[in-house]
């Protein structure tokens, strides 16, 4: 077999309505971010195999539909982590009372998405969102991609990524 038939190829999807605004407010060192928002962009990119029939790893418009549907979840909405350790959160007649030390706030359950992760970094929504991909791709049986990337941009050149590979 040639370099090229074993070499793996990559295909990327970026920017356009791959974005979504969102508030949160990271933990770290014992202290709390204020609450603050974020346009955030995605980028997704994805390793693999070409589908010799079809001249591709997979179509554009799979990866775009994806993670626009993903971002809508995500648009306009309050992140709250989930997991974490360091806030104290209780849902009560669908309002959210979420404490950190002296701060208390209260937040309408429709206006929050509780992520399972310990803390709303760029990082970690990452990986989150590259778990929703993941699982769609599996249920899809894409078998040509073997590796993806999710990059989480909070800012102009500040961004966080996860990859895996798809097993």
């Amino acid at each position: 077999m040639s370099e090229i038939q074993r070499s793996r190829r990559r295909a990327r999807v970026e920017h356009q309505r791959l974005r979504f605004a969102a508030a949160h407010m990271a933990t770290f060192g014992g202290t709390i971010e204020p609450l603050h928002g974020h346009n955030y962009a995605v980028t997704i990119e994805v390793e693999g195999e070409i589908d010799l029939a079809d001249g591709w790893i997979i179509d554009f418009g799979i990866l775009k539909g994806l993670g626009r549907t993903i971002c809508e979840r995500l648009d306009h909405k309050f992140l709250l982590q989930g997991s974490s350790t360091a806030l104290q959160m209780n849902l009560r007649d669908e309002v959210w009372e979420i404490s950190f030390g002296d701060k208390r706030y209260q937040l309408p359950a429709s206006d929050v998405l509780e992520l399972p992760v310990s803390n709303t970094t760029a990082e970690q929504i990452a990986r989150w969102f590259w778990r929703e991909v993941a699982n769609d791709l599996r249920s899809r049986a894409v078998a040509t991609v073997k590796s993806l990337s999710i990059g989480i941009e909070e800012a102009p050149g500040q961004s966080g990524w996860f990859e895996a590979e798809i097993a």
